[in-house]
């Protein structure tokens, strides 16, 4: 069993403070390393030690997987935390760093590469009698076979790149007169973002919602799951709203869908942190998606329903200590909601707004909790992704968790650039959000820029208003303490009749 002294947090931002502050609560000191426009960003500031890794573009650093290594070796580094994005799930890196005599804080190189490829991930976890959305579990790149299976399956179907995720390499196809089309673009897209051009057809599911599970798996084959999140609100098949747990699902579900991911997690022989998707349809019947193998942006709101410290199971597991916590010890306790504030237009189909925090202020109070990597005054580069930061709101059930979230977004004081708050707003007020029946297809039934613009300019109005009222009302109130102080000069009672008109 091994003692980790030292971490290096192989990532940037949010994420890497959100690993040092847990490390540095076990005594484990902590190396930032960093692109040249991320000098002064507080990850950096707040690291034992740090180190530039080059450029600015993530190729020239983040993802310099060889100097990462090396930098460990010259500052007597144990493991490497990799947070997500990046390296997180580059299976070559973990082998890596594993012969260099390293710790990789994360799954073994093995479950990294079967849950990586969709196909392969598929063909794992088949044996372990886990609900798959109907299709074919082998690539495809033949149009007239495509049309044969598309037709068994039944249209719509999905394309799929069996390589990356993010939306690239999916293609919807609702008839035989596009298939040929999509398939090719979908090949191609994901020949040009992953280098593997392999696709696969599965059912499309019209009105899924995207249900997700956190796992937490020791070295000693103990495996517990510890609730739902609810994902459905998303823009371009990415993430901005999660909740935990699912407002729709009841106990029995729960245990159901819980019992099924830690089977995934099984299935490869999985240790560490990791979330198993699935896809839900409109009778919340739940199917196999995927697994990530990796901390999640949104792992915020599971730590805030169990009070679990997700990080510092990371580094225990990594250490090869046992799991202490039982699924007979877990709960929940309370409702969680997450928004990500992106640096993101709402207004234009949600495209990145690089500019310079000039305002930046956060929310505050009682079931508040801010994770971000930026402060005032300081540049949203246009290298990484545009995520300032997430803000996570809590509450003993769901509608007090939407008012604090709603009270937060309020206090949150961003200018310089548009972010997502706008939106995120919006969505969690809806009548759809409020009342469970949301679904991916959120954005495309339910969001008007428009909506938001107006409710924007009112909001506008009425502070322009209430200030015209309240200086008129000053006015007033000084001509009659004037007309009083003139009339009670000299009987001494011009407070308390300054005070009763």
């Amino acid at each position: 069993m091994a003692q980790i002294k030292k971490i290096l947090v192989a990532n940037r931002g949010e994420i890497a403070l959100r690993v040092m502050r847990s490390a540095k609560e076990m005594g484990v000191s902590t190396v930032a390393v960093f692109s040249e426009i991320d000098r002064n960003a507080p990850h950096v500031r707040f690291a034992d030690e740090a180190v530039c890794l080059g450029p600015s573009p993530s190729s020239e650093s983040y993802l310099k997987g060889e100097r990462i290594i090396e930098v460990c070796k010259n500052r007597n580094v144990d493991a490497i935390h990799p947070g997500y994005g990046f390296l997180s799930e580059n299976a070559d890196f973990a082998r890596k760093v594993e012969a260099a005599g390293l710790i990789f804080i994360g799954p073994s190189a093995r479950s990294i590469e079967i849950m990586g490829d969709k196909l392969a991930a598929k063909n794992a976890v088949s044996a372990y009698d886990i609900p798959m959305v109907p299709g074919i579990n082998r690539a495809i790149d033949n149009v007239t076979e495509a049309k044969k299976i598309a037709k068994e399956i039944g249209y719509p179907v999905l394309i799929k790149a069996s390589a990356g995720g993010g939306g690239k390499g999916m293609r919807v196809v609702e008839g035989e007169y596009e298939l040929q089309e999509q398939m090719e673009r979908a090949i191609s897209e994901a020949k040009s973002s992953f280098g593997n051009g392999a696709v696969f057809l599965e059912k499309f599911i019209t009105s899924p919602k995207h249900i997700e599970v956190q796992i937490l798996a020791d070295q000693h084959g103990n495996t517990i799951h510890l609730f739902e999140r609810e994902c459905s609100i998303q823009r371009r098949h990415q993430k901005v709203i999660e909740e935990a747990p699912s407002s729709v699902f009841d106990d029995k579900r729960r245990q159901l869908i819980g019992e099924a991911a830690v089977k995934v997690a099984q299935a490869c022989d999985y240790y560490g942190t990791g979330t198993v998707e699935f896809i839900v349809n409109e009778n919340l019947d739940f199917f196999f998606l995927e697994m990530n193998t990796r901390l999640q942006v949104e792992h915020c709101v599971t730590e805030e329903i169990t009070g679990i410290d997700l990080v510092k199971e990371q580094i225990k597991i990594a250490e090869g200590k046992a799991l202490e916590i039982k699924q007979s010890d877990l709960s929940i306790r309370g409702h969680a909601i997450e928004c990500r504030v992106y640096a993101e237009n709402p207004d234009d189909n949600f495209l990145p707004d690089i500019g310079t925090l000039n305002t930046y202020k956060r929310p505050q109070g009682l079931g508040i909790r801010v994770d971000d990597g930026f402060e005032e005054g300081m540049q949203i580069p246009i290298f990484y992704d545009p995520m300032i930061g997430k803000l996570i709101a809590t509450g003993k059930d769901r509608n007090e968790a939407i008012a604090r979230m709603t009270r937060a977004i309020d206090e949150f004081n961003i200018s310089g650039v548009q972010t997502t708050l706008s939106f995120c707003k919006f969505a969690i007020n809806h009548e759809a959000f409020i009342n469970g029946s949301f679904d991916t297809n959120f954005v495309k039934h339910f969001f008007n820029p428009d909506d938001i613009k107006m409710a924007s300019e009112s909001q506008e109005e009425e502070k322009i208003a209430g200030a015209i009222a309240l200086m008129l009302l000053t006015d007033s109130t000084t001509v009659k303490e004037s007309k009083l102080d003139t009339q009670s000069r000299n009987n001494g009672k011009w407070k308390q009749r300054a005070y009763l008109d």
